[in-house]
């Protein structure tokens, strides 16, 4: 791994147990994810890119296999050393947003702050700026129930990001919405990922994202195969 690396794998397995036998849903697979890349990761539903991004993200325990971080193993850390490294090193993005309905759209942007010990008014502070940079400045003050689709995962995104990650992971991100409401998320996630350097592994079937990824990795029968060029 070179200095570029910013997630490294190696022989990462993970393993299922079922009655009819072991289902291996990663098998033994390695690669590299270069700082500020943006890289696809495709595959038939139900093949294990969730499971991947979880394991990558230190949600999930692989069977066996390495994981690294900026070039530090995963399994170096205790588990209060790895929530601590995911509260700085990563924001996470999933399908459904996952915000507390009962809690405003600041409030859930605040979390990840208040979780790190950073005071209330900081905190406030912080979420209503990333709330204005996805263009929810006004509905702030809201219950994340009263939101639509789109609205939420805008407030979920400024909350993987509150926090400053150098990587940011999303499972489908665009999967629960409509064409028009996915392709405005789709230039978010542009935009937001070349101004704040981030660097992106995301797992979707939408051929428009696909298409603004650097890499693109097919996900099937436990393999990855890598360097596929995005279609068009």
């Amino acid at each position: 791994m070179t200095s570029e690396t910013v997630l490294g794998v190696r022989k990462l397995t993970k393993v299922f147990p079922s009655p009819a036998g072991d289902v291996v849903v990663l098998d033994a697979i390695d690669f590299e994810v270069r700082r500020g890349e943006r890289v696809a990761v495709t595959g038939p539903s139900g093949v294990g890119k969730s499971t991947l991004l979880y394991c990558l993200a230190g949600l999930d325990q692989p069977s066996a296999g390495e994981i690294f971080h900026d070039g530090r193993p995963l399994a170096s850390l205790d588990a209060d050393q790895l929530a601590a490294h995911r509260n700085r090193f990563l924001g996470f993005v999933w399908q459904l947003s996952n915000l507390l309905p009962d809690f405003t759209a600041q409030e859930n942007v605040m979390l990840p702050l208040l979780a790190r010990g950073e005071s209330h008014t900081d905190a406030a502070r912080a979420a209503d700026r990333w709330l204005t940079e996805v263009g929810l400045a006004a509905r702030a003050g809201h219950l994340a129930g009263e939101l639509s689709g789109g609205e939420a995962q805008r407030t979920a995104l400024a909350r993987a990001l509150v926090t400053g990650p150098q990587v940011l992971f999303a499972d489908e991100p665009t999967g629960s919405l409509d064409a028009a409401t996915s392709a405005e998320l789709f230039a978010l996630l542009e935009r937001l990922h070349t101004a704040h350097n981030l660097t992106s592994v995301l797992a979707t079937h939408n051929l428009a994202l696909v298409a603004r990824c650097d890499r693109v990795w097919r996900l099937e029968k436990g393999q990855l195969s890598q360097n596929s060029r995005p279609p068009g």
